[in-house]
């Protein structure tokens, strides 16, 4: 790797594409409209250099996740990191438990690291450049949540393997589906 590059990073996220998903990109897109479209998602494995290749690191996720079936989590309310970061998210309120233990049983191998926070389960609304910005967007966000009136749950159901790009742009390296049954369809489908 040329010298003053750092490394690179890669992440496992859910995709939130329903409704909940499509409130929380429209309310980032208002609260901090610069920012470039990043698509809803509940991060599975925070970003992490790998111990090895992607290639390695793909068929680890697809081995592990064929043996956890699809499952749904809720949505609770709305939070924020500050003073640790400038984040304002929403917790997974029902069923976090599951996707820490998603977490802990995928942070293995060439994808394991020590965390930089305890792993949490969120939905994150936008992140802001200082706390004074995040604290406002988190009095917007808290009162947009109370007004929206759609679904509440995530239904997680295939992950995808991302790598950090330029300008907080993620590229999708892979979809993993959870479960034997979906692994197999996908599977079938291929050929």
């Amino acid at each position: 790797m040329p010298s003053g590059m750092s490394p690179q990073r890669y992440a496992l996220v859910a995709y939130v594409k329903n409704q909940v998903g499509e409130f929380v990109e429209n309310l980032r897109k208002e609260l901090h409209p610069e920012l470039p479209h990043l698509a809803a998602h509940v991060t599975l494995l925070p970003p992490r250099c790998l111990q090895g290749s992607e290639e390695n690191a793909i068929a680890t996720l697809e081995e592990l996740c064929r043996q956890i079936e699809p499952f749904e989590v809720s949505l609770g309310e709305i939070e924020t990191f500050i003073p640790v970061t400038p984040t304002v998210f929403v917790r997974v309120a029902h069923a976090a438990y599951r996707m820490r233990e998603l977490h802990d049983l995928l942070n293995v191998n060439g994808l394991a690291t020590k965390e930089e926070w305890p792993y949490m389960p969120h939905l994150t609304i936008v992140k802001m450049g200082a706390e004074n910005q995040a604290q406002h967007a988190y009095r917007m966000a808290r009162t947009r949540w109370a007004e929206y009136e759609g679904s509440r749950c995530i239904e997680v159901r295939d992950l995808t393997f991302v790598r950090e790009g330029g300008n907080n742009r993620w590229i999708d390296l892979a979809a993993i589906p959870l479960g034997s049954h979906q692994a197999a369809a996908r599977s079938a489908h291929r050929r």
